[in-house]
């Protein structure tokens, strides 16, 4: 087996100096404060066996996609996923994608075009700045959930070009700090502006909005939104994302998002876990036979109720100092450098606690923090514990 290149070599060498070297590892028997399933849906049986029906219902007992959606994959399975999910989220159209990887990197290195601009919060995701990289469009970043920053941007722009499409991409739960932009005064600002926005929905579906629909839907502004994205792999439990939008940008996409051409698609048990986790969540009368006690809306509570105890053990424990402003399953605590965040990661574990360290460069130097992610399925006594041990653990 050869060497690893040089350049390579010293990248890692770099990596370990600073404490940084990403592993991967495997945790069993821990509690979790670490995973996306912020309802449980990975493990709830009841969407397991209904996927399963749903499959025999659709004779489709078949192990994978056999090619891409528009070679053999497009199997019956996606029309009605694709339609359910969009009535779901009152959109016009939905268009399923392998992952929320490859939805934002197909929508963003082929929509925005050359001699667009694309205007992006400073925290957005890694994979909306990996689409923005591949596409030919000019792009620039805002202050984090700064209208007036991004006011100006746009003023500029258009001092010097009155021409371009101009595109707004932000998250509507942001993924490290779990906070919220003002998404209803940049909608309307977007309207008035004449100007795209694109709303990265993948942590507040499930956990916003009616049945979980999102923040978008919570504020009654997805009319106003050009493209929203969804992934499936937080709240739903299980794996892939779909881009909403109207019919011409799902046609546009089939056409010209290389990340939806060129790769083979989702396999049938996989798109019934999707439709399933959405009918549990919207509680169809179909799910009865498989789930007769299941309350709507329930674990979606439980969340909420979990999100607001965990802040106000914050404030009982007085750790407000460490933690950021949230009202999501998403509270950071930040514990600034990478050995200090590591070894009281890995002292919440020797108590049974899985609590990750998010390191830099992942997050900016001084920022590295403890990401506690909640779940309906955690215990008030689990969430007492786990900040009565970061008290011992701060001092």
């Amino acid at each position: 087996m050869q060497n690893l290149p040089l350049k390579l070599t010293k990248s890692l060498d770099i990596r370990k100096q600073q404490n940084a070297i990403r592993i991967l590892s495997y945790k069993k028997n821990l509690i979790d404060f670490s995973s996306n399933d912020y309802l449980g849906f990975s493990n709830l049986k009841q969407v397991y066996f209904t996927a399963e029906k749903i499959l025999t219902d659709f004779n489709l007992m078949k192990n994978g996609a056999t090619g891409s959606r528009l070679l053999s994959g497009n199997h019956q399975l996606f029309a009605p996923a694709e339609d359910f999910i969009a009535n779901f989220h009152s959109a016009e159209s939905a268009l399923i994608f392998n992952s929320g990887y490859d939805a934002n990197v197909g929508f963003f290195s082929s929509v925005p075009q050359r001699g667009d601009i694309i205007f992006y919060d400073e925290l957005v995701h890694a994979s909306i700045r990996d689409g923005i990289s591949m596409s030919r469009a000019k792009a620039y970043k805002f202050k984090h959930n700064d209208i007036p920053d991004l006011c100006g941007h746009i003023e500029r722009s258009r001092n010097i070009n009155n021409e371009p499409e101009i595109y707004i991409v932000t998250e509507s739960v942001f993924s490290m700090d779990g906070d919220i932009p003002d998404l209803k005064t940049l909608a309307e600002f977007a309207e008035k502006q004449h100007c795209f926005l694109v709303v990265d929905e993948a942590h507040a579906t499930g956990v916003f909005g009616q049945d979980g629909a999102g923040m978008v839907q919570e504020l009654g502004v997805q009319d106003k939104i050009f493209a929203r994205i969804i992934t499936f792999g937080k709240a739903l439990g299980c794996h892939g994302a779909v881009i909403l939008g109207s019919t011409t940008l799902k046609e546009y996409l089939v056409n010209f998002a290389r990340s939806f051409i060129y790769t083979t698609a989702l396999p049938p048990h996989n798109v019934a876990t999707i439709l399933a986790s959405y009918q549990y969540l919207k509680n169809k009368p179909e799910l009865a036979e498989v789930n007769p006690e299941h309350v709507e809306g329930s674990e979606i509570k439980k969340l909420k109720q979990n999100i607001e105890f965990f802040k106000a053990e914050i404030v009982a424990n007085k750790l407000q100092s460490f933690f950021t402003e949230s009202n999501s399953a998403i509270q950071s605590c930040i514990l600034p450098g990478n050995e200090m965040v590591k070894n009281t990661a890995s002292k919440l574990e020797a108590e049974g606690y899985n609590v990750k360290p998010i390191l830099s460069p992942t997050v900016p130097k001084g920022k590295e923090r403890l990401r506690f992610c909640l779940h309906s399925f955690n215990s008030r006594e689990e969430i007492s514990g786990v900040l009565k041990v970061l008290v011992k653990l701060t001092n």
